[in-house]
């Protein structure tokens, strides 16, 4: 009893608004490198004179580091503190930006991009570790909501503002506008985070850790390439099957373990399930909405980079302002009062897509992404809360990495997809129909954004499953 009295007056001193702000910021720095480096693609690839495929890299080397070091994190968040690994999480951060501001050859950007993404890999688990354990269960749901406003902003700023940075300035200043930035975050953490995580002797499995990176990564580099390399590429498709391959091993393995990397008996819990089932198909449709959205503007209707970030600004402004309050509204009137209406705004947001085409007018799009963004910022935060309340509170690391890992897995995945998709039937129309490139493009966004709509309307039905977990059982 004294131990839990005194673990109480622990969390109570602890000052979470410094600690949400040194978490946070570094986050959105790290969220905003994911997708801002996009716009500068075609000016690098003249820089470093390589082809697009080189270049996209870039991104997929990003994608690749988060999708193989989010599920190790899950570990070593139980072995060692919040401190270290907050620290060493800025630390790769600001070493990574660096070295990216002041790359001389394309090979030295890829490998600092890399060392950005390892530093990501660390900070989503962590922030939502620490948002679970410093905050009760009735309070969650509104930190929620401020983390889900920087996983939402940070991509969707990222091509704007560094638009607006590549139209005055050089394309090291993307990297070099956010050092102040971690700077801050450091020294916050630094000054008011505590060690809030239960550390345990733990031992990482060597074993575990390469199927791991094999699967996730193999699977992540397969979906990846197919772009470029085609879906019927022996590499494409090898490289996918031996990912499956290792992480059945890799499942089987940690249900065989006394000490597991990753403990799967959080699929013991339906709401758990269900809730990463709806995060996959969210993040799916969400960013490859935000990579497709733009190439049909700029393909389409011929709108320059710079302005087609500038229509998409209103939506990812208006869903920052609201992430609180939805965070609030969601404590209050439980999960599916918000998740559900949310799921309903995204189908009705991917209806309206579905109909674009080369005369479709700029304020339709303004006012459909104001839609999209609050559904999806209603959907996002609400249903991570919900997935992990679902689990006792031992199993948060695992449950974290576990959804983390889904997520940047379903992203990577939805781009590669929906991109192909967009390709083949731009190059159908093309060949069979007429060398109409706008009219091809507006095309292959429709039946894009009709696969969307189809998976929206499977969250709209699961959503109508999703309830308040029952706190008591923990």
């Amino acid at each position: 009893m004294n131990e839990a009295m005194k673990a109480g007056h622990e969390l109570k001193a602890i000052k979470t608004g410094p600690i949400m702000a040194a978490l946070l910021v570094a986050g959105f720095v790290g969220l905003f490198s994911e997708t801002a480096l996009n716009i500068a693609f075609v000016e690098l690839s003249q820089i470093f004179n390589i082809n697009s495929t080189t270049v996209q890299w870039l991104a997929t080397g990003y994608f690749l580091t988060l999708g193989i070091l989010v599920p190790v994190t899950g570990i070593l968040m139980q072995k060692f503190t919040t401190r270290q690994m907050f620290i060493t999480s800025v630390s790769l951060s600001i070493i990574g930006t660096i070295m990216a501001a002041v790359a001389p050859v394309f090979s030295v950007l890829l490998a600092a991009r890399i060392i950005q993404a390892a530093g990501l890999a660390i900070n989503l688990p962590l922030t939502q570790n620490v948002i679970f354990t410093i905050f009760p269960p009735n309070k969650r749901g509104g930190a929620m909501g401020v983390m889900g406003l920087v996983m939402l902003a940070g991509p969707a700023l990222g091509p704007t503002l560094a638009g607006l940075i590549l139209d005055t300035l050089s394309w090291h200043w993307i990297f070099w506008v956010t050092i102040p930035f971690l700077l801050f975050s450091l020294i916050f953490g630094f000054a008011y985070l505590a060690n809030v995580n239960e550390i345990r002797k733990v031992s990482v499995d060597a074993l575990s850790v390469i199927l791991s990176t094999i699967g996730f990564g193999g699977i992540v580099y397969g979906v990846s390439t197919a772009g470029s390399a085609g879906w019927t590429s022996s590499i494409v498709i090898g490289t996918i099957i031996i990912g499956f391959i290792a992480l059945i091993i890799f499942a089987v393995r940690q249900t065989k373990m006394e000490n597991p990397m990753l403990n799967l008996k959080a699929f013991n819990y339906p709401l758990f399930i269900l809730g990463v089932i709806m995060s996959f198909i969210t993040f799916f449709n969400m960013l490859s909405m935000l990579v497709i959205l733009p190439m049909y503007m700029q393909m389409a209707l011929m709108i320059a980079a710079f302005t087609t970030g500038l229509i998409l600004l209103p939506g990812s402004l208006l869903n920052c302002i609201l992430a609180p309050i939805i965070g609030r509204l969601f404590d209050k009137y439980g999960p599916k009062a918000v998740i559900t209406p949310g799921t309903i705004l995204v189908a009705i947001g991917y209806l309206v897509y579905a109909q674009l085409g080369t005369d479709t007018a700029l304020w339709l799009i303004v006012l459909n992404h104001v839609v999209m963004m609050l559904g999806i910022g209603a959907v996002l935060a609400s249903v991570q809360t919900n997935t992990l309340n679902s689990l006792p509170k031992r199993y948060y690391p695992d449950g974290i990495a576990i959804t983390q890992t889904i997520q940047q897995v379903a992203g990577a995945i939805g781009i590669a997809v929906m991109v192909s998709v967009l390709a083949a039937k731009q190059n159908s129309y093309l060949t069979t129909v007429a060398n109409e490139p706008a009219v091809a493009a507006a095309m292959g966004t429709t039946l894009v954004f009709q696969i969307g709509l189809g998976l929206a309307l499977i969250n709209v039905v699961l959503s109508l499953f999703m309830k308040k977990p029952d706190l008591k059982i923990k």
